[in-house]
């Protein structure tokens, strides 16, 4: 019995200790991805800020600025594009809405970001658009890819439609996470006019017309939590203007939008419950499992060995020497009372005759 259990223990041990390479190499590589009909939705604000008033053509500071952001999965899409591709396709559609103190439309840029679910790389697809203008991703955009490094990363930039490094910089401590902070600062930079514009009539084509062009500069700042590659807070010093319009309104430049731009706090909560929730489900693939099949392998095994030892190995009893086996069968059949030989009566002429 001691022999049979040893040997489903071995089996066992060897069973788990081949479970846990599989789970972090081959497993996780799979399993983990995003879904394709995500949804997600993000409140940022800018208190306060300053904004062109296009009905007077003045740059004047409002109390703030209210900017949407929404990212819905396009299964549909992710579907027809996979049939092409050997790759797990995630489609966002994409939309940032820029509303003023009254609640109006300022500005709103459509984007349609198509990518790898597993390694968060782009992937380069007809459709693929910023504001309706097509573009060839570089880089990542909204979410670093899963184990993230400490390393810089080409960080794509809708406005200039470029990518450029956004630079690690250190790591730090953001409402109990251990997160990742990345900087990057795009410089001035001309970029096109939206396509959606705040003022009936007026149209990218008509501003183009006065001579007028749009300049843009930010400050780029994510935290990010490493294991899930999902950024918990974003932050950008914003600023765009109006450059050119001396001989329009007698000033070379009007700002159009500045202001430091940050998260509403109620979706910083909701986005580091989240995060936590799924760094979890993470770390059971890439740490947890493997770690714990590895260690319940190694006392399986050392268990497995001990009652081999234990089998092989019996105690001395009465009347029976100690060997490695105990006594053979042999030879205890032929120590057991009356299987002895039988003594020899001796030649019979020696016989002893009964006296007359």
């Amino acid at each position: 019995m001691r022999r049979r259990a040893s040997l489903v223990l071995l089996s066992l041990a060897v069973f788990l200790a081949a479970m846990a390479p599989t789970l972090r190499w081959y497993a996780f590589p799979r399993l983990a991805k995003i879904p394709p009909n995500q949804y997600q939705e993000v409140v940022l604000e800018a208190r306060p800020a300053t904004l062109l008033d296009y009905g007077t053509l003045k740059s004047r500071e409002v109390e703030k600025i209210t900017i949407v952001q929404t990212l819905k999965g396009n299964v549909e899409e992710s579907k027809r594009i996979e049939a092409g591709t050997d790759r797990d396709v995630v489609v966002w559609d994409g939309l940032s809405y820029v509303m003023g103190p009254d609640g109006k439309m300022v500005s709103k840029i459509p984007e349609r970001y198509v990518f790898d679910a597993h390694s968060q790389d782009p992937v380069n697809v007809p459709g693929e658009m910023v504001d309706g203008d097509p573009v060839k991703r570089e880089g990542i955009e909204f979410k670093w890819p899963f184990l993230t490094e400490k390393r810089d990363y080409l960080y794509f930039d809708a406005q200039t439609r470029t990518s450029s490094p956004i630079h690690y910089a250190g790591t730090r401590t953001f409402r109990g996470l251990e997160v990742y902070y990345y900087e990057q600062t795009v410089p001035w930079t001309r970029v096109p006019m939206p396509k959606t514009m705040p003022v009936e009539g007026i149209t990218p084509e008509v501003i183009a017309a006065t001579g007028l062009t749009r300049w843009y500069t930010t400050k780029r700042m994510f935290w990010v939590e490493p294991v899930t590659g999902a950024p918990v807070n974003g932050e950008e010093i914003h600023r765009e203007e109006l450059r050119g319009a001396k001989a329009l309104m007698g000033t070379d430049t009007l700002t159009v939008f500045a202001g430091h731009v940050k998260m509403r706090e109620d979706y910083i909560a909701d986005t580091v419950e989240l995060v936590s929730a799924n760094r979890t489900t993470v770390l059971l693939l890439v740490s947890y499992l493997p770690w714990t099949f590895t260690v319940l392998a190694l006392l399986l095994l050392a268990l497995a060995l001990w009652l081999e030892f234990r089998s092989r190995t019996v105690p001395p009893g009465p009347g029976r020497p100690a060997t490695a086996r105990g006594p053979g069968r042999w030879a205890a059949r032929r120590a057991a009372p009356g299987r002895g030989p039988k003594p020899d009566p001796g030649p019979a002429s020696e016989a002893v005759t009964p006296p007359v």
